[in-house]
């Protein structure tokens, strides 16, 4: 059953961010282009709820650094345009004066023309960034219900993680009582003092209240033209915020083990830990929900092939995922996620790490806990993951210790 006005509905995905916390998988690409459980880029997430949810006509407004999304939007992100679905990307137009976006609020202003075309009654306004599965509609259904004039998506978390977020406190009802950016107190839910809400990014709005909030935010100098910090307050202050609890919604498909499943991989380590939930035997969030599938883009590539050696036999490969084009040779692969075209020759031995695709790691070598970004040669007998000081000297590390490698850096250290 679709919701009542699924047909005056437009998308816009915030895809401009930098990501600094993820360096050196920003280095290169945005944040949202960022490669995720072998083949996806992390913005597929977003893009797949919405698409399954049957809103399909979506703006991705991008900006730093966004050649990679661009071309992974163009090459995968082709809807049926018979029945006049699409995803576009937008970057800034300087409809508004020669500069860049100012932030996520800015960007919605310089992109009002798109509104002006499409005349929708309601606005999906999602981050580009997390992992989860979400259907929108149920959420557009209670913002209808209610009267609200903006719906936040909001997850539980414990109340010791929650002044990283911008937290929810909410009444008796859906009504938002406070909206709070990053607060050193944060409050907890009434009915359960160990958890908060947080905003999850998500926002559903009456195409008008936007519309109105972001041109009188664009006319505010002392605004920083942020949807939370400033756009998403001033309806909270004004009554018509309500909140929307993520725990409630249900996918098809979705075993109970990963239900309300939602990870913002803003660092190297929550990006790291999202991956490492994916090879658990029975992982926390699987990617093998065939009724709510997370398309991406499918390289020509052949299947993985696994070759035995004359001195290592066949190798060990156990709670991981190998992606299509993979080569492994004698290696032994443990609790790791592979992207396509990776290469771990005789005798390697890779643990608990994400390998970009066009990888190479040598014979003999050792990787643990690591994150390695594309078109690296990780040189035989080197060992990456194992002496903490020595990757100090040569690699980012994050603050747990997980080693990351830049795209096409060089190792010349085999020791």
């Amino acid at each position: 059953m679709r919701p009542r006005g699924i047909r005056n509905v437009l998308s816009m995905v915030l895809a401009g961010g930098e990501g600094k916390r993820l360096w050196p998988l920003t280095e290169d690409r945005a944040k949202p282009a960022v490669p995720f459980g072998g083949h996806y880029r992390l913005i597929d997430f977003a893009l797949s709820n919405l698409a399954n949810g049957g809103y399909r006509h979506i703006i991705v407004l991008t900006q730093y650094k966004s050649h990679s999304l661009d071309i992974h939007l163009s090459r995968t992100w082709r809807l049926s345009t018979l029945l006049g679905n699409y995803v576009t990307a937008a970057p800034a137009q300087m409809r508004a004066g020669k500069r860049w976006f100012l932030g996520s609020a800015d960007a919605i202003f310089q992109n009002l023309n798109i509104v002006s075309d499409e005349r929708p009654d309601y606005i999906f306004v999602f981050g580009a960034d997390h992992i989860y599965r979400m259907d929108p509609s149920q959420m557009l259904d209670q913002h209808l219900d209610t009267g609200a004039g903006v719906t936040v998506a909001a997850h539980r978390v414990p109340i010791g993680d929650a002044d990283q977020f911008g937290v929810i406190e909410r009444g008796s009802s859906t009504k938002i009582d406070a909206f709070r950016e990053k607060p050193p107190d944060p409050r907890p839910l009434p009915e359960d003092p160990t958890h908060a809400y947080v905003s999850m990014g998500n926002y559903v709005f009456d195409a008008d209240v936007l519309v109105d909030m972001v041109q009188e935010d664009a006319a505010d100098d002392s605004s920083r033209h942020d949807m939370g910090g400033d756009i998403i307050r001033k309806l909270v202050d004004a009554g018509v915020g309500h909140v929307y609890d993520f725990t409630g919604n249900e996918v098809p498909g979705q075993t109970e083990r990963s239900a309300g499943y939602w990870r913002d991989v803003g660092t190297l380590d929550s990006y790291f830990a999202a991956n490492m939930d994916l090879v658990d035997i029975e992982p926390v969030f699987s990617l093998y929900n065939e009724l709510w599938p997370i398309y991406t883009d499918m390289r020509s590539l052949p299947p993985a092939k696994m070759v035995a050696t004359s001195a290592h036999g066949a190798g060990q490969i156990a709670n991981s995922i190998v992606s299509n084009g993979c080569i492994l040779s004698g290696a032994t692969v443990t609790g790791s996620v592979l992207s396509p075209g990776v290469r771990i020759d005789d005798g390697a031995s890779v643990y608990r790490s994400v390998i970009f695709s066009g990888v190479r790691i040598g014979a003999g070598a050792v990787v643990r806990n690591a994150i390695i970004d594309k078109n690296v040669v990780v040189p035989e007998g080197a060992r990456i993951g194992v002496d903490p000081e020595l990757d100090a000297t040569r690699f980012q590390l994050s603050d747990s210790g997980i080693v990351a490698i830049a795209k096409n850096q060089r190792i010349t250290d085999p020791a």
